[in-house]
């Protein structure tokens, strides 16, 4: 019995470290690739909102609000050329609708209601619209994974803090977001 409580401790420690090696590995790609809008440079670029929840009014959540809202100042300062609306359901349309409502016009927007997951944002980013370079519109505690994701899959990708408010579970996505990155670096090393 003394073996394997030995035997279980070790694997355990073993997945304890192999947890913080990978998030610290994801972390690392965020390095000098976060900005403000003012610090982005003109370059041509498409904006790439990620989606998130939409209430059962059809209302945007505080965090897709912001999202959304970020994106279309980024956009009428000419820092970005497009925007990209990625998510699943109708998170898309709703972050048009307010995308357009606050002047963006809509041949200036591209929506992408197959982005179910940020993975799945990223790799049609690529592979369905053959996007190369990016400003990445999300919030802190998203914004090391989304760049890890894009960047591996071919996209030079840069990102805005989106954050402008406290939101109410945010430290369950901070949480959520330390275990994501985990699923973010098996998708590009063993997908």
């Amino acid at each position: 019995m003394k073996r394997f409580l030995i035997i279980v401790s070790l694997l355990a420690l073993c997945a304890l470290i192999a947890i913080i090696a990978i998030n610290f590995r994801v972390v690392s790609y965020s390095d000098g690739r976060i900005f403000s809008i003012d610090d982005l440079n003109s370059e041509p670029r498409v904006g790439i909102v990620f989606g998130a929840r939409v209430g059962e009014d059809g209302v945007a959540s505080n965090t897709l609000h912001d999202r959304t809202i970020v994106a279309v100042e980024a956009y009428k300062a000419q820092k970005i050329d497009r925007l990209l609306l990625s998510g699943g359901n109708d998170e898309p349309e709703v972050m048009k609708k307010l995308a357009i409502e606050l002047g963006v016009p809509e041949s200036a927007i591209i929506t992408d209601s197959m982005g179910l997951r940020t993975y799945d944002s990223c790799f049609r980013a690529k592979n369905e619209f053959n996007i190369d370079r990016a400003v990445l519109f999300t919030q802190d505690y998203h914004q090391a994974r989304s760049i890890y994701l894009c960047t591996n899959m071919g996209i030079d990708s840069l990102s805005v803090d989106t954050k402008r408010r406290d939101y109410l579970g945010e430290r369950y996505f901070w949480l959520r977001e330390y275990l994501s990155r985990i699923g973010a670096w098996f998708d590009i090393n063993f997908r």
